[in-house]
């Protein structure tokens, strides 16, 4: 593929989510401000059968699964629940979980989830702060620092599991001596460190500050995701800058390309999105595009490759 060809290979989607919706207070409990504002269209139950008619049109061929906040005392059912789903669909082929990281007995659920299936590779728990309320998801600004958190982010190396760091730019500093301190931690940056205004000179150059930190750090990789959250739409020119700058930074052995549904389904359809990231990497080579929609996230989870 020679540079300027729009990608037209495997793709497998980094990051998506599934739900019923009675499983999640935060979907059938009162509307509350959320990062990505208003989302009364996806109250609902988003079951895999729907996510897989998505992917299909997409030409997505593999997924992997990432939580979007079951309560903590259920997080084990949530793993067996997605086992389940594996089990009669083939789909998703990974998951990334949660965990009270926060609590001395994370390790143990942790351990629990494990062993109840092999497609669990990761954690998440967000971590994010910001000034503006309705863009907080964490309780304070530094929560990185607590030292049973720190102690359950070492545990990760034992149990062979990454973590999905999902921080804003204010964030960052703490957030790649962290990384530093668990050089064995596969880190997984979500949103692409989550831009809230690229049109502001002085968000974009924290951002970039915060990028550089975590960029010099082997185990980090970044998810090209959400880029929707801050904007409400799909955007060509936000997309081809945050892939630009993440590329560039980071290499593309170490980025990947995921679609957050549903939540992007608020303003676009998988398709839609997809096809507006191959037209942001389409002034990368073959190889880099490739990279970014199927190789990296094969390696970072585990996934096999069909074509091997």
């Amino acid at each position: 593929m020679s540079e300027g060809t729009l990608y037209s290979g495997a793709i497998v989607d980094a990051h998506h989510h599934v739900w019923r919706q009675a499983d999640m207070p935060w979907l059938s409990g009162p509307m509350v401000p959320r990062i990505f504002g208003p989302y009364e269209p996806i109250r609902r139950d988003y079951l895999i059968q729907e996510y897989r008619d998505d992917a299909i049109s997409a030409g997505i061929g593999a997924s992997v699964y990432v939580q979007p906040n079951w309560p903590m005392d259920r997080v084990v059912d949530e793993v067996r629940w997605i086992a389940g789903l594996h089990e009669q669909t083939g789909w998703p082929m990974a998951m990334v979980g949660c965990a009270d990281l926060f609590s001395t007995d994370a390790a143990e659920v942790m351990r629990t989830q494990q062993a109840i299936s092999p497609l669990v590779v990761g954690t998440r728990l967000q971590l994010h702060w910001h000034e503006r309320p309705e863009f907080r998801f964490a309780d304070g600004p530094d929560r990185m620092k607590d030292p049973v958190f720190r102690d359950n982010i070492a545990a990760l190396r034992d149990l062979g599991w990454l973590f999905e760091l999902q921080v804003f730019s204010g964030q960052m500093h703490d957030a790649a001596d962290l990384v530093a301190q668990n050089p064995d931690v596969p880190f997984v940056l979500v949103h692409a460190g989550m831009l809230t205004d690229h049109t502001d000179p002085a968000v974009v150059a924290a951002w970039r500050a915060g990028l550089r930190e975590l960029a010099a750090c082997p185990n980090v990789v970044v998810k090209l995701t959400g880029q929707g959250t801050f904007v409400h739409r799909v955007d060509p020119g936000l997309l081809r800058f945050v892939a630009g700058e993440i590329l560039d930074r980071f290499g593309s052995a170490r980025a990947m390309f995921g679609t957050n549904l549903p939540v992007e389904k608020l303003w676009t359809s998988s398709a839609a999105l997809t096809d507006a990231w191959k037209r942001a990497l389409s002034d990368r080579t073959g190889d880099e595009q490739a990279d970014v929609f199927a190789r990296t996230a094969r390696r970072v989870y585990g996934l096999a490759d069909p074509g091997a």
